[in-house]
């Protein structure tokens, strides 16, 4: 009888806690397919790229499935396979904040040419919007999308601070808010904004040659912390395809996932300290 209600009662706290983890599941899962879904809407449209979010989240879906059932078709353990599955669900928001950094650098490295060529504009005795109109149609991409975008919107009506202030953030950068605020100030208080915009020109310029030089200097440092982040990883893989049953004892029992998570903890603390020591604003 003992045994009996034993048995009822671990039964029930199994079922309770099953159904909780299931509906803490569902509604995490909610929450970051809404989440994905606003970031890709915005994201994308930055890039001025315009696709429907739940296109994204389906094949987002998918290519996690596809990938989670690699690891089981070479025999690996199925935590492996839900490790890539998740790791595959949670790689688009990275990788669209790294284009969009990458995008930004691209606009940066764009600034000086284009802020020269439109104190060029300015001297010759052109206003301020048609000098930004006779640049921005020989600017070249992602910059000409922006100043196209800037110059659209005023067509429609947009005040001009307001369509820089839209243009400062979609970039976002500290070269294109030191821009915007010279030709706000210029344009409420007067002066020469040619000579402003060579002086902007030259610093970010500068400020270029620097960072190329602190990325150069630092390269080293952020590869070796990639390669030993990927180490591990490697080296688990090939110990389980030469000797599977020695490795099982990692994948199948309690005290190997104790030690999988303590791994993937300092993984993620180490890659954390080498990118910020390497990591030096200008």
């Amino acid at each position: 009888m003992v045994m009996l209600i034993l048995m009822l009662a671990t039964g029930l706290v199994s079922t309770i806690a099953t159904w909780m983890a299931l509906r803490l599941l569902q509604r995490e899962y909610a929450r970051y397919r809404a989440h994905f879904q606003t970031q890709a809407v915005h994201g994308l449209a930055d890039f001025f790229l315009f696709v429907d979010p739940r296109q994204l989240w389906g094949v987002n879906l998918m290519a996690a499935a596809v990938l989670a059932a690699l690891p089981l078709m070479f025999g690996l353990p199925i935590l492996l396979s839900g490790v890539v599955g998740a790791s595959t669900l949670l790689l688009p928001p990275w990788g669209l904040a790294w284009a969009r950094r990458r995008r930004s650098q691209k606009i940066d490295e764009q600034l000086p040419d284009f802020l020269l060529a439109l104190a060029g504009a300015l001297r010759s005795g052109s206003g301020l919007q048609t000098g930004l109109r006779m640049v921005a149609s020989h600017a070249q991409g992602p910059l000409a999308q922006e100043l196209g975008f800037l110059l659209q919107e005023q067509r429609m009506g947009v005040a001009f601070n307001d369509a820089l202030d839209g243009l400062q953030g979609r970039v976002g950068t500290e070269s294109v808010g030191l821009v915007v605020a010279a030709i706000k100030v210029a344009g409420q208080t007067g002066g020469s904004l040619a000579e402003t915009l060579e002086r902007i020109s030259h610093t970010v310029r500068t400020r270029l040659q620097l960072m190329g030089k602190v990325r150069a200097l630092t390269s080293q440092g952020r590869m070796q912390a990639w390669i030993m982040a990927c180490l591990p990883l490697l080296l688990g893989v090939a110990l389980h395809l030469l000797d599977p049953h020695s490795m099982a004892y990692l994948w199948r029992t309690a005290v190997g996932w104790a030690v999988l998570a303590m791994l993937v903890v300092l993984e993620c603390v180490g890659i954390f300290l080498v990118r910020r020591i390497v990591r030096i604003d200008i």
